[in-house]
């Protein structure tokens, strides 16, 4: 049987990738990448620095031109879905028309966790996720003003950076003992903080924020402690959730994400998923995990788009992310999940260059590289292979 039309939902990093993919792997029927967002299909990462510091227009964002949907005949559509209906092939649309399909993608993404506080929706709180949050949040950015950061993930000390970059005076909350605490180790963290109090942010850990106030707009913040502090913004960074409700109701498999194999396969042989909605069990770590990743979305968007038009392909690769704080670029080589040692090469109590070796049972796992290109490079080359590694040739490592 002929196959006429892929439909995409989810104009993100992995449904504009996947489009592009099912060209490229020989796809000739329709392509329709349906996105609830006017503007072209963007970068995100940028959201958090450039573009919220004002170095960028979300056009300089876009992925791709618009020229290359025309010349690739792929249809972008600005619509959410509302219903997904199995066993008729379509969707159904919140302008009330159903778009059947043949293959399906489902690239969603993920949504910001909200607070769920008394005065979390005062006006002036924001979360960051997408070029509106942004726009939103740049309306109320000036010199002097005073902006407080809910959370010390990465997401919230982006933000810092770029909001003390447009002159605000700005406050970070974190819950728990130490920034970054999820991801990274003590030191790591450490360093952060400190160059973080150096650029002029104040960090409080332990902070649990119990109440947000004021008058018609949002004025301070409010923690258990019972402790006030005046806000003229607040941005929350408490994780994500992924997008899985249309899925669910579909009677698709979820397990924090939307489950699929090694071949971006759902439950449902005619559909795929990828990006930060999708759950995939990896053996390199034992268990399944949900890469909130650029890198990561347009690896499985290219096995997806293998999958799609018949042919075997895995997702094998190595996850790998990134973060720019300042002058400060992070980059990170593997999950440092289960460590039982780090080796550190360099001083990461004095340096702005460093890198922290994450080892299980003596076996290079991960590693964060702070402005250090080709430690970066070195341990991907090392944890993908597997390479015998002496701690002794860790600590000798350097910058380029």
């Amino acid at each position: 049987m002929t196959l006429h039309r892929a439909v995409i939902v989810g104009a993100s990093h992995a449904g504009a990738q996947l489009a592009a993919s099912l060209r490229q792997e020989g796809w000739d029927g329709e392509i329709v990448l349906v996105g609830n967002e006017s503007a072209l299909p963007h970068h995100r990462p940028p959201l958090s620095k450039a573009y919220l510091a004002g170095k960028c227009t979300v056009d300089e964002l876009a992925i791709r031109n618009a020229e290359f949907y025309t010349k690739q005949r792929i249809k972008l559509m600005d619509a959410t879905v509302e219903v997904l209906d199995r066993s008729a092939g379509h969707l159904s649309l919140t302008t009330g028309d159903a778009l059947p399909y043949d293959k399906l993608a489902l690239c969603t993404g993920a949504r910001p966790r909200r607070l769920s506080i008394p005065g979390a929706d005062l006006p002036g709180v924001c979360y960051l996720r997408t070029a509106a949050d942004v726009a939103m949040i740049r309306e109320r950015t000036s010199p002097g003003r005073r902006a407080v950061i809910v959370g010390g993930g990465y997401i919230g000390l982006e933000a810092a950076a770029s909001l003390r970059a447009l002159g605000l005076e700005v406050t970070v909350l974190e819950a728990t003992e130490r920034v970054l605490e999820r991801v990274t180790a003590p030191a790591v963290s450490a360093f952060f903080d400190r160059i973080h109090r150096e650029e002029g942010v104040d960090i409080q850990t332990d902070a649990l924020v119990d109440a947000m106030s004021g008058d018609g707009r949002v004025r301070e913040v409010i923690l258990a402690s019972g402790e006030s502090i005046p806000a003229d913004l607040v941005i929350v960074g408490i994780g994500v959730e992924p997008n899985t409700d249309l899925a669910a109701a579909a009677g698709l498999a979820i397990d924090n994400g939307v489950v699929i194999d090694d071949q971006a396969r759902t439950t449902d042989p005619d559909i795929v998923a990828a990006g930060d909605c999708a759950s995939h069990h990896m053996a390199r770590y034992g268990r399944r995990i949900r890469l909130e990743s650029v890198p990561g979305a347009g690896e499985q968007a290219k096995v997806a788009a293998a999958t799609i038009c018949g042919k075997s392909k895995k997702v094998a690769a190595l996850p790998w992310f990134w973060s720019d704080q300042y002058d400060v670029k992070l980059q990170i080589a593997g999950l440092n999940t289960g460590y039982d040692e780090v080796v550190l090469s360099g001083d990461p109590t004095r340096d702005r260059d460093f890198t922290c070796f994450y080892l299980r049972a003596g076996e290079l796992i991960a590693a964060d590289c702070i402005n250090r290109p080709r430690d970066f490079v070195f341990s991907k080359r090392v944890i993908t292979q597997q390479v015998p590694i002496e701690r002794a040739e860790l600590m000798l490592a350097g910058p380029a």
